[in-house]
């Protein structure tokens, strides 16, 4: 036990001297799978031209993403514990970079949702590998709140640049590259990971859950094409309440192998954790309010407003640098020294007033009066928000523990941004439906009560949103407890690995 010790104190006083440029290849990877989730949303237009979708399938190219990748991630946290985090995480990139491609050449609809779906599948695997590298690099409380700034804003804003740059990438050259753009820097990832990033031993022996699998990830699949379903179907169609049922069961049941598993897929007391479920559900909750916004500002700036894919990338750059002046000067460095709730808090409520000030956008709506304004206090709210819950989820985890209680953080927000999308997009779908019914008087005024049914129903979306965001404030005061980390190690001596 002390030649452990004496092991572990000499890793903390010499620490691996690459391990910052180790952070910009896991940071890297994980922009590529970020960027992933939003940047063909803008090509998506074009790419339905070019294969032929109906506006029915068209939906598929999102949610094979968002379902492969939301329903995996807890399998993919799993085998990189089991494999080695280093080989998976390179192995999730050459994948993603080959499924990039072959989404990239697809030659018909289908083959691009099979490709869609590939990439979600290797981005479950990529990405509680990227973050189990992190937390395992980095364990000096400074060095990590300053890690975890960097990790927590590329989380953060690179749905925003994934805007931007696939409105560039649209209206200069085509949509493919899109999906092209990945290989590149997945080439780069790669070589860095063998260069830079430490492998971690496998545990012999150790096995995977298969009924936890197929129970865990079925369940959530349900559930989120629940979601998704009732956007077409509408909530009264019998398959909509069919999935959140089975999906449910499934979850349940899932619970339950969990306690009787001799290796589980989550291993309960991951989760019984106060802290650690806390940042989970506000995790969720957030993400689940900023996708929608990001849908219907999109859609807005495109369709009501006339703005071309790089003005609309563009229009995002504010909420960006806000993000990146949240996360790495704000954030980072109260991190240390206040309690993760006195950072979230204050975030879902800037965050929320931001959002309540998009409500009174109307179809004449100016951007630098109306739409900007609304952009700073979300971006500096998402910036507060997200660098204390992957810090906070992740800290005082046995390192056999950390691949699949990082990919916990990675699930709830790929969850929450799924569900969100479907669930608010079909209530501004409703809201706007209403609103034309009930005020169009006759074919003259039909262009302009459509247009003005449109941003109605984004606005009864984005007050739902609002709703959500308030929620998320709520469940981080009232569930994470936790001190600041100063205090925390001041308090508390070391757990021992054996001992989780």
């Amino acid at each position: 036990m002390s030649a452990s010790r004496t092991a572990e104190a000499g890793a903390s006083v010499d620490p691996d001297p690459r391990r910052w440029w180790g952070l910009m290849v896991i940071a890297l990877a994980q922009l590529m799978v970020v960027l992933d989730a939003t940047i063909v949303n803008i090509a998506l237009p074009s790419a339905q031209r070019d294969l032929d979708m109906s506006d029915g399938n068209r939906q598929w190219v999102i949610t094979s993403y968002t379902l492969a990748f939301g329903g995996l991630l807890l399998l993919g946290g799993r085998v990189a514990d089991l494999v080695g985090r280093k080989r998976t995480f390179v192995i999730g990139l050459v994948g993603f970079a080959t499924a990039s491609a072959l989404g990239g050449a697809a030659a018909n609809a289908g083959m691009l949702f099979g490709a869609r779906a590939l990439q979600g599948v290797f981005a479950a695997v990529l990405a509680p590998s990227a973050l189990s590298l992190l937390t395992t690099t980095f364990t000096d409380p400074r060095e990590r709140g300053r890690a975890f700034s960097i990790y927590g804003t590329l989380a953060a804003s690179g749905s925003a640049i994934g805007f931007m740059v696939g409105g560039l990438l649209t209206e200069y050259l085509n949509w493919r590259w899109c999906l092209y753009v990945n290989v590149p820097i997945a080439v780069l990832a790669v070589a860095g990971a063998f260069a830079l990033l430490q492998d971690s031993p496998r545990h012999a022996g150790a096995r995977l859950d298969v009924p936890g699998v197929l129970l865990g990830c079925g369940g959530l699949v349900a559930i989120v094409h629940g979601f998704g379903e009732a956007e077409s179907r509408g909530w009264s169609d019998p398959m909509v309440p069919g999935l959140f049922a089975g999906g449910v069961v499934l979850v349940a049941v899932f619970v339950w192998w969990q306690t009787r598993a001799s290796v589980p897929l989550l291993p309960l007391h991951i989760i019984k954790d106060r802290n650690r479920a806390g940042c989970y559900l506000t995790m969720m909750l957030a993400v689940m309010g900023m996708f929608g916004m990001f849908l219907f500002l999109t859609y807005y700036l495109q369709t009501v407003l006339d703005y071309t894919p790089v003005q609309t990338g563009l229009a995002f750059l504010p909420l960006t640098a806000s993000i990146l002046i949240g996360s790495t000067q704000i954030a980072a460095r109260l991190l240390q020294h206040v309690p993760p709730r006195l950072l979230l808090a204050p975030g879902m409520l800037l965050a929320a007033s931001g959002m309540l000030f998009l409500t009174q956008i109307t179809v004449h709506s100016v951007y630098a009066t109306d739409i900007l304004p609304a952009l700073i206090p979300m971006g500096l709210g998402m910036g507060l928000t997200f660098t204390p819950v992957f810090s906070t989820a992740t800290a005082g985890v046995a390192p056999h523990d950390s691949g699949v209680t990082s990919a916990g953080v990675n699930t709830a927000q790929q969850v929450g941004g799924s569900i969100g999308t479907a669930l608010f997009n079909t209530i501004a779908t409703t809201g706007s439906t209403t609103y034309i019914a009930a005020h169009l008087t006759g074919p003259a005024q039909r262009a302009e009560v459509t247009r003005e049914g449109i941003v109605h129903g984004y606005t009864v979306a984005i007050r739902c949103a609002v709703g959500i965001m308030l929620l998320a404030g709520l469940v981080a005061v009232l569930m994470i407890t936790a001190k600041a980390p100063k205090s925390r190690a001041a308090d508390q001596p070391p757990v021992p690995e054996s001992v989780v």
